[in-house]
């Protein structure tokens, strides 16, 4: 007895002492592990959100940084282990929604999420916080062609060997060439053959976004299909692109974050979640990359505004993905777009 109680009072002890010291705060001991992608979203978070939001409230934020398919596989990986990797896993809205399917997620609301009363409702997902949004549009040179009105003015004959395209966007490009085939967003089997029309007149085919880039601005093409927000980071860089909101309508692409079941610090992960949709954060985000905000109380300047969101019109005729037909889909989609318009 004598043992057992002096060995309670030292750790009583030890543990008095450690409380009161920095270096052993409970948050430091439990960081929320955030799986995302690195570059300039990677330090945007940082700068946004993990420094001047979480950091005051004691919360302190490890990044796992890393492309999206392997975050998805860890995730897969996880999920009967009881203490999973990550606290925050970062994905685009089609990709979230494959995951799940997979009951992977914490459920999202404003019970624990506060800031969640101030998102867009179209956004809103029962299993993720939309972070950040933007919309498909197209980008041209406005020195070498005058202004599509559409998807379908990019098969303009006269426009040959001036499309450029990203071979990683092939389903964004797959939908846009259903749009023009009159399809929609749950049934794509008519971009087939519009793609390989436009592959008939002399498409260009980019591996990656910089690659994209680099052609526009030698003016190798005249014009793309792409995100508003990456137009907008283009023109900042002294690429010559404008935009315009395709009359097919425009679909929208969401960044979102979810908390996995297995999370080892879920109270950490939901203030984190919160902290993203502060409208501060959001408006880190929008003046940088040109990611709209997804929360209706953020108020950005009205020439930057102007730049990167749609008009109340343009919202209303904003188009969602079919997440289950896409996710259905998937495997042929990417398997023509391969072995059919590539190849």
């Amino acid at each position: 007895m004598q043992t057992t109680r002096r060995t309670a009072l030292t750790a009583g002890l030890a543990s008095a002492l450690t409380a009161g010291l920095p270096g052993f705060s409970r948050a430091q001991a439990a960081p929320v592990i955030v799986g995302t992608w690195g570059g300039d979203y990677g330090e945007l978070l940082a700068s946004n959100i993990d420094v001047p939001l979480l950091r005051p409230q004691g919360v302190e934020v490890q990044q796992d940084v890393g492309p999206q398919d392997p975050r998805k596989a860890k995730l897969i990986a996880e999920r009967q282990s009881r203490r999973g990797t990550m606290d925050i896993c970062c994905l685009s809205d089609v990709d979230m929604y494959t995951m799940a399917q997979q009951n992977l997620f914490e459920e999202i609301s404003t019970a624990n999420v506060p800031n969640m009363v101030h998102t867009i409702p179209s956004l809103r997902r029962p299993y993720s916080a939309p972070h950040i949004y933007s919309a498909k549009v197209i980008l041209y040179n406005p020195a070498k062609m005058t202004a599509p009105k559409g998807y379908a003015d990019l098969w303009d004959p006269r426009l040959r060997g001036r499309v450029g395209l990203v071979d990683i966007l092939y389903l964004a490009n797959t939908e846009a060439a259903a749009l023009v085939g009159g399809g929609n967003e749950s049934n794509l089997v008519p971009a087939r053959a519009k793609l390989m029309e436009l592959r008939r007149n002399d498409v260009k085919l980019y591996p990656s976004n910089e690659a994209l880039a680099a052609a526009l601005k030698s003016e190798e093409v005249w014009c793309t299909i792409m995100w508003l927000a990456r137009g907008f980071m283009w023109k900042k860089a002294g690429i010559p692109v404008q935009h315009v909101v395709p009359e097919e309508g425009a679909t929208s692409i969401i960044f979102e974050m979810s908390v996995p079941k297995n999370s080892r610090n879920k109270e950490g992960a939901m203030k984190y979640l919160n902290a993203a949709l502060d409208p501060r954060a959001q408006a880190g985000f929008a003046d940088r990359m040109g990611y709209a905000p997804t929360v209706t109380n953020a108020t950005l300047p009205p020439e930057l505004s102007a730049q990167i969101s749609l008009t109340p019109e343009q919202q209303a005729r904003l188009r969602t993905p079919n997440y289950a037909y896409t996710a259905q889909h998937s495997a042929e989609i990417l398997d023509f777009w391969n072995k059919e318009f590539k190849g």
